[in-house]
């Protein structure tokens, strides 16, 4: 038997060559001006270039056809782009088609259209990507690169393919030398298979050739392609062409279409599973993957929709047919009993109405959609409280308290009200009311809407509506709603009247934060929205002015909120105070290829709130969301940030202060002061202060210090409470502001009191501070009596110790300076007070933090604090005090050993040998003096404290049986 083939080709159709008017014949008919891609002031440009057909340079390399926006794009070998308008009828009349705009690009090389976005990608040979909005005559939006990750056209080649997602989201670009990488549209990198060597740079990092071992695709990219749901992209290598392979991704909720946003979770969502994001323990962020029951998904997959319950408690997940429920706090999953049920739900959208679960349900078999409410204790048609048929297909849904929006295709906007009656329990029996009670038509050009979330009203707004109206129910009715159409355009609908007011464009997806969140740790309630997009992230803050959507009153851009462009944002945490986002983190095994995994990050908004507060002079709200805050992660980085722009922008307007003229006006605090004032009442403020001072130019410690306080009184008042480290900071402040005597002063003090603190790497800091800083004292002033009676206690130490000294290590033998005199006096006398106590594990630290001159010092001391009066006693306390046991104090005990020997200061050589067993240095002592030898051994057998050491001396013996009887009499060896 023959087989058949599947595909059968009827009869040739037709063969058609694309032109543009120029070289078109006679009977081809003008082309209306509407449907002109060039107007003929393009066309008139003497720089364009003319056309391939006209050039005879017409062969077409590429041919992509866009039903939805009927448009043909056509790739030439010239690697110019033809851009043809087609007919209702598609390409059945090819004679009417004609490329009606040329996009003259030099190195084009493929094209693909996001028709959803209206948006044509081109890839180049200089391996970027040219992003074109359709919409609006083919204008260059941006371009996309791997440039700031610091690798170049050499590095990956140039573009050979470029796939969009289903949902025109994001794309997928490949690369002919190396590596594939996925961008969304604003131009975030979502996913890169090349493998990041180091830190950003302008030139192509240097890469060894078998750093490419793990890495996919490394021979470059030839074909990509997503799956009919953008879970998985497949992509074939350059080099290695025989398979293929697959790269499995998981969703983020976009905030769009007829699916409700989830502000209380941050989810991703893959085929068959959910990711969750939050915090452990320890505030860090975590993802917890949720597997979907397998008796579910293996007969309805994939997850199309995930939605979190307001109360964050249940999570409603969606697959082809039907819907599951999951219980966060009892780690449950509830499912349809019965299946025949669930197969018969189709959903489009869902949407949590407190603990009722929306469901929009397509019926195919009447080509209808219509609203099912389940309450959440209950999968099954039995206990459905409501079934609401719609006019048609929706496009855009929102639920706010018990208001329910629903938007039809062009712009009709229809909003519910939801009224039950009884308790939502299994032993009850609810009853929910459902009315209408707003309808409005929508007439705009412009792009359709993908997203709209209601507005709540102001509360004085809403009271004085109850006041007016009397009616409590219709006060809550939201009367403006945010609208994201398709092209990135964010907007206000003034549902009233129906004026809709442009607010900004190139937004991705917007958060609605105002009255979101009714919890007492609510960080972000002074917040209306946030939106993402190609500008970063925009915070808007509400305005009582006149015009309360005004944009330059309205609108606060913070460059401090600008996410790494790994960073896609997912949501709010508002108990936290911070935007939660997600990038992607390659780890390394031996595998063949690397694991790609979701990595979760934050970024705190709690700056830009307490900013924004202070601007308007709201100094108790500030304080109290700065107070609800006190105890989360990150406060007094917060903090730091907020003093640090404050100041930042306080000195960028200082140059046009300086050039007004000076005119009595009163008095008014700035930005800088307010915030001083506000950071006052946390006892982060002087860790803070002197953190943002050491990051500015010391040429303006003066401006901040006049605003937060004198920098002697942050000190003192360290010095108080004991935060010396804090208090050290402050040192070059001083010196700064108030002269190096000050400083001085000041470090001496602080210097005694770390001596006492046991703080000795701190105190060394501050010695070699004082010894650099006092030659500039020096040099301010050599009269003495210019000092107060306190400097003098501290400089005008008399030392018994004859020596001039840039150093505590010089052997000159003139007389001390004041300032070097002050800083031995106080090392020399702390070394004593050790040395008194035996305290010798401090010592150590004490000679290694400050760098002190133990030599010399023992040196002179052999008679004084250093002196061991009786060998026994010094052994047995010296034993305790090291603690010989462990490590550190066997180190300690070395080193001291080390320096005894180079004084030969014998007592505590024998004493620290035998501590340490060190038995050579012992022979090497006694073996020149038997007389000493003697009175060791009778020492150690006369004390049964000191059994420990027998073998010690037994070795000893051996060691020295070759010294003579006579030379033992007669005393010891020259």
């Amino acid at each position: 038997m023959l087989s058949v083939s599947v595909f059968h080709c009827l009869q040739f159709s037709d063969s058609f060559k694309l032109g543009c008017s120029a070289c078109s014949s006679p009977r081809t008919t003008t082309v209306v001006d509407a449907l002109v891609f060039d107007p003929p002031s393009l066309r008139e440009n003497s720089n364009t270039s003319p056309a391939p057909c006209c050039t005879g340079n017409s062969a077409i390399i590429h041919v992509e056809l866009s039903v939805k926006l009927r448009l043909l794009v056509a790739l030439y070998a010239g690697c110019q782009i033809g851009l043809c308008t087609v007919g209702k009828k598609g390409l059945k009349q090819t004679s009417n088609i004609r490329v009606e705009r040329w996009l003259n690009t030099i190195d084009a090389m493929c094209t693909s259209v996001a028709s959803d976005q209206q948006i044509l990608a081109v890839g180049s040979s200089r391996g970027v990507v040219e992003l074109y909005d359709l919409a609006e005559n083919a204008r260059h939006i941006r371009t996309i690169s791997l440039y700031d990750w610091g690798y170049s056209v050499e590095d990956t080649g140039p573009v050979t393919c470029i796939s969009w997602t289903p949902d025109n989201c994001a794309f997928a670009v490949g690369w002919k030398f190396r590596g594939l990488t996925v961008w969304s549209v604003s131009g975030c990198r979502l996913m890169c298979t090349i493998r990041q060597t180091g830190s950003n740079s302008a030139s192509s990092p240097m890469v060894k050739p078998g750093a490419f071992k793990f890495e996919p695709l490394m021979g470059g990219t030839s074909h990509i392609q997503w799956d009919d749901y953008g879970y998985k992209l497949f992509a074939v290598e350059e080099s290695l062409s025989e398979r293929i392979l697959a790269f499995s991704f998981a969703k983020c909720c976009l905030n769009r279409g007829l699916s409700g946003k989830t502000y209380t979770r941050q989810i991703l969502y893959g085929e068959d599973r959910i990711l969750l994001v939050q915090p452990d323990d320890t505030d860090e962020l975590k993802i917890l993957h949720l597997n979907v029951p397998v008796s579910y998904i293996s007969q309805n997959w994939p997850v199309l929709h995930v939605v979190a319950s307001n109360d964050g408690m249940y999570l409603a997940v969606a697959g082809s047919h039907g819907l599951v429920l999951y219980d966060l706090h009892n780690k449950r999953w509830r499912v349809f009993g019965d299946v025949t049920q669930e197969q018969k739900i189709q959903c489009k959208g869902l949407l949590w109405l407190s603990k009722i679960v929306i469901v929009c349900n397509y019926i195919d078999s009447s080509n209808m959609y219509e609203l099912l409410f389940f309450p959440r204790y209950h999968l099954d048609y039995s206990s459905l409280l409501y079934r609401k048929p719609l006019l048609g297909r929706p496009i855009v849904m929102d639920v706010f308290q018990d208001y329910i929006l629903v938007t039809y295709s062009p712009f009709d906007v229809h909003i519910f009200h939801v009224a039950i009656s009884g308790e939502l329990s299994p032993t009850s029996s609810p009853v929910l009311q459902f009315s209408t009670v707003r309808e409005l038509s929508i007439m705009s050009p412009k792009s359709p809407p993908v997203s709209m979330r209601f507005i709540p009203e102001p509360t004085g707004e809403a009271m004085l509506k109850h006041d007016t109206n009397g009616s409590s129910d219709l006060s809550q009715q939201p009367s403006r709603c945010l609208v994201l159409r398709m092209n990135g355009e964010l907007s206000v609908l003034d549902m009233d009247d129906g004026h809709e007011q442009a607010l900004t464009n190139s937004v991705e997806l917007f958060w609605v934060t105002c009255s979101q969140y009714e919890e007492k740790g609510n960080l972000i309630k002074e917040v209306s929205w946030l939106d993402y997009g190609h500008k970063g992230m925009q915070v808007w803050y509400p305005s009582h002015g006149a015009n309360p959507f005004k944009q330059e009153d309205f609108l606060q851009l913070d460059p401090e909120l600008e996410f790494d462009r790994e960073v896609y944002p997912l949501g709010l945490l508002p108990n936290v105070g911070v935007v939660v986002g997600i990038s992607q983190r390659m780890s390394f095994s031996t595998a063949e290829f690397p694991c790609f995994e979701p990595s979760p990050q934050a970024q705190t908004i709690l700056h830009c709130l307490l900013r924004h507060l202070l601007q308007r002079d709201k100094h108790e709200e500030a304080l109290r969301l700065a107070n609800l805050s006190a105890e989360k992660p990150h406060f007094s980085r917060c903090l730091e940030w907020l003093l640090f722009t404050v100041f930042d922008a306080e000195i960028s307007s200082q140059s046009s202060k300086n050039q007004l003229s000076q005119k009595n006006v009163p008095a008014k605090k700035s930005l800088l002061e307010k915030t001083c004032d506000l950071l006052r009442n946390f006892p982060e403020y002087m860790d803070v202060l002197v953190s943002v001072a050491r990051k500015t130019d010391g040429r303006h410690w003066a401006d901040l210090f006049s605003a937060a306080g004198r920098s002697t009184e942050m000190f003192e008042e360290c010095f108080q409470r004991r935060w010396y480290r804090t208090a050290a900071c402050y040192i070059l402040v001083i010196a700064k502001l108030e002269g190096p005597a000050v400083s001085q002063y000041c470090a001496l003090r602080l210097l005694q009191a770390t001596l006492d603190e046991s703080l000795y790497e701190l105190a060394g800091e501050l010695v070699r501070f004082l010894l650099r800083s006092g030659r500039d004292f020096e040099n301010a002033t050599t009269d003495s009596e210019k000092l107060s009676p306190r400097f003098l206690g501290y400089f005008l130490f008399r030392s018994p110790y004859k020596r001039q000294s840039s150093d505590l290590k010089s052997n000159s033998m003139k007389e001390l300076s004041p300032h070097i005199a002050s800083v031995m006096n106080i090392l020399e006398s702390h070394a004593s007070y050790l040395m008194s106590g035996k305290e010798l594990s401090k010592l150590v630290a004490f000679v290694k933090g400050t760098q002190f001159d133990l030599v010399e010092y023992l040196q002179r001391e052999r008679l004084g604090s250093a002196r061991l009066e009786n060998f026994a006693s010094a052994l047995e306390l010296i034993g305790q005090k090291l603690q010989m046991d462990t490590l550190q104090s066997r180190l300690d005990a070395e080193f001291l050993l080390a320096h005894m020997c180079s004084v030969k200061f014998k007592e505590w050589i024998v004493v620290l040998a035998t501590l340490l067993r060190r038995a050579e240095v012992l022979v090497d002592l006694f073996r020149h003096d038997l007389r000493l030898w003697k009175a060791y051994s009778i020492t150690l057998q006369s004390h049964d404290v000191f059994r420990e050491y027998l073998d010690l001396l037994n070795a000893l013996e051996e060691e020295l049986s070759s010294v003579s009887d006579l030379t033992l009499q007669n005393g010891p060896v020259s």
